[in-house]
């Protein structure tokens, strides 16, 4: 048990040491892997992302509310309806997309809803 402990303790520290950085100090030899831009995220998403709305809608599915996308395919984005659905996001609702309420998330601003509901919407396909 000892011997098996000492061997896999000189293993391990004979690994940290020769697993080294990769990094070389010749500039000349050194490369810089092409790293793919990825797209900024939209804020709506962030804020989305920051909540606890996921905990109910999908982008794509439906789970105890409504996908994103059928949201975006049953409203389209005017101005009257982003603060309807602002208004409902922050006060909560029912009816709409079955029995089951939605929760008011009275802590956001407007503001945010809007961006939130900006975003769900130009999920449109």
């Amino acid at each position: 048990m000892k011997k098996t402990l000492l061997f896999l303790s000189g293993l391990s520290l004979f690994l940290v040491a020769c697993g080294g950085s990769s990094e070389s100090t010749d500039s000349a030899t050194t490369s810089t892997p092409a790293v793919a831009a990825k797209p900024a995220m939209d804020a709506g998403e962030l804020l989305i992302l920051k909540s606890d709305c996921l905990s109910c809608h999908h982008k794509e599915n439906k789970l105890i509310g409504p996908a994103y996308q059928e949201v975006a395919a049953k409203y389209p984005a005017t101005d009257e309806n982003i603060a309807i659905l602002a208004s409902k996001v922050i006060k909560g609702g029912k009816g709409v997309w079955g029995a089951i309420p939605m929760t008011p998330h009275a802590k956001l601003t407007e503001d945010d809803a809007k961006t939130m509901v900006k975003y769900i919407l130009s999920l449109k396909k």
